[in-house]
C-alpha cells in the first residue's frame, strides 16, 4: 500500500528514529527535554480524524495506543499517562500518549497550557535515563 502524502504535512515527511513501525502506523518517542518518555502514534496515510477510518483501522490504532500507554507506564512509572488526538496543528491523524507526574512543569493541566513550575533537573534526567528503555519495551509489546 502506498501512502497518502500531503505536501507541507510535517508527519508525512517525518523523518526521526521511529520504536516500531508497521505498514499503517509507527510509534516514535519524542524527543521532549520536559517530557521524556512522551510518545506518538502516527498514522501513515494523510486523513484527519478517526472517521476518516474504516472500522478495523480504527480498532487496531486503538490497540496500538493502549499497548503504548502500557509501555509508558511500565518504565515511566507516571502518576498518570494522557492520551490525545488533538491535531489542531497538524491535521494528521495521530495519539499523544504522555506520562504526567505532580512535579512536573504543567500539572495538573495539559501539557500545552502555561507551565506553572520548573521540574528539578535531576529528577528529569531520571526520567530521561528511563525513557532510554522505553523504545524496546514498545517494540516488544508489538512484536
Amino acid at each position: 500500500m502506498t501512502a497518502l502524502r500531503e505536501l507541507g504535512c510535517e508527519l508525512c515527511s517525518l523523518s526521526m528514529p521511529v520504536a516500531w513501525a508497521g505498514d499503517k502506523f509507527s510509534v516514535i518517542v519524542v524527543d521532549d527535554a520536559n517530557y521524556p518518555g512522551f510518545c506518538r502514534v502516527i498514522w501513515h496515510d494523510h486523513v484527519r480524524e478517526m472517521s476518516d477510518l474504516s472500522r478495523e483501522d480504527r480498532l487496531l490504532v486503538n490497540e496500538a495506543v493502549f499497548l503504548v500507554e502500557q509501555a509508558v507506564r511500565d518504565v515511566m512509572q507516571p502518576l498518570k499517562v494522557n492520551v490525545a488526538s488533538l491535531g489542531n496543528v497538524v491535521p494528521h491523524l495521530h495519539w499523544h500518549i504522555i506520562p504526567r507526574y505532580a512535579d512536573d512543569a504543567h500539572f495538573p493541566a495539559p501539557v500545552w497550557a502555561q507551565a506553572v513550575r520548573e521540574t528539578p533537573s535531576d529528577i528529569l534526567a531520571a526520567r530521561r535515563a528511563l525513557a532510554e528503555q522505553l523504545g524496546a519495551a514498545i517494540a516488544r509489546r508489538f512484536n
